[in-house]
């Protein structure tokens, strides 16, 4: 792949609700916040993050036909992502409720509309693409049953057309419910998979993280362990494993540092970075990520 081929994201398109706490969730009375709608969504995040990359991306995805859908796709088109987003008249935009306190989040979701992104909707969004040259699928459109077919459907369409594949797990919860043997099978031989240190152990076990990417390299071509501040890993079927440096920085948010180092990784590695220098950049948009209040690029 070229530096000018245009990247598919595919899945989920969200408005976040982000509260930042002042200190721990006091149930049951009030906790001092800061509060800031925006728009989220793994691959909507990651979309934005590629597009300010200067990479061609067009996300492929569900929004309502409400305010909330109108707004989710002014932003990410003011932002460069060509949106090939369907809009289901008898649904509502995905909203999530991000709880964040001393570097960690927690989240309470409503999917919507996402759960109605459909296989044809795939398949006419990939065929419209001519120039792509790789696909990333946000694993919430396969661990969701409602829009497992259009996630399924994305990855084979991929191969079909020559384009390279990649997949973030996603989440660690959603993974637990569908077994890590059923995820395994869907994302069988993609070329990356990305995963964060809670799901590579749902995915691999109680491993450490090299040995966790080596192990999932027997389904994934390519296979990264995302550690925070810890760096990452990589590893592929040669069992070649390469870790990331550790990083310091304040944490204002963690809300989209995983997706902004799925983008740093990405187009790093699609134009034909080594993976020690797709994984300095991947962290290094992470990095720039966690220092921000949301899960976009700042304007």
């Amino acid at each position: 792949m070229t530096r000018s081929s245009r990247i598919l994201v595919v899945g989920d398109v969200i408005t976040d609700v982000v509260a930042v706490l002042s200190g721990p969730l006091a149930t049951g009375t009030d906790t001092a916040a800061e509060i800031r709608f925006s728009g989220g969504g793994q691959a909507a995040n990651t979309a934005a993050w590629i597009a300010a990359q200067g990479v061609p991306v067009t996300l492929v995805g569900a929004v309502g036909d409400d305010p909330a859908g109108r707004d989710r796709l002014a932003e990410l088109e003011r932002s460069g992502v060509d949106c090939a987003v369907d809009v289901v008249e008898d649904a509502i935009t995905g909203t999530v409720i991000v709880l964040a306190t001393d570097g960690e989040r927690t989240m309470v979701s409503q999917r919507g509309a996402n759960l109605r992104l459909t296989a044809a909707h795939v398949d006419r969004a990939v065929a419209a693409a001519p120039d792509a040259g790789h696909l990333h699928l946000s694993a919430y459109t396969l661990l969701d049953a409602g829009s497992r077919g259009a996630g399924l459907r994305a990855l084979a369409a991929a191969r079909e057309r020559g384009l390279t594949t990649s997949v973030d797990a996603a989440s660690a919860g959603p993974l637990r419910r569908v077994g890590s043997a059923a995820f395994l099978a869907w994302v069988r031989d993609v070329d990356l998979l990305l995963v964060n240190a809670d799901e590579a152990g749902v995915l691999a076990g109680g491993l450490d993280p090299a040995a966790q990417a080596r192990a999932l390299s027997a389904t994934a071509r390519r296979v990264v362990v995302k550690r925070g501040a810890a760096g990452a890993v990589w590893a592929d079927r040669a069992a070649t494993v390469s870790a990331a440096p550790t990083r310091r920085v304040a944490v204002v948010d963690v809300t989209g540092a995983g997706d902004a180092f799925a983008a740093g990784l990405l187009t790093a590695w699609l134009a034909g970075a080594e993976p020690r220098a797709a994984l300095n950049r991947a962290g290094d948009l992470g990095a720039l990520a966690v220092a921000q209040l949301g899960a976009r690029p700042t304007p």
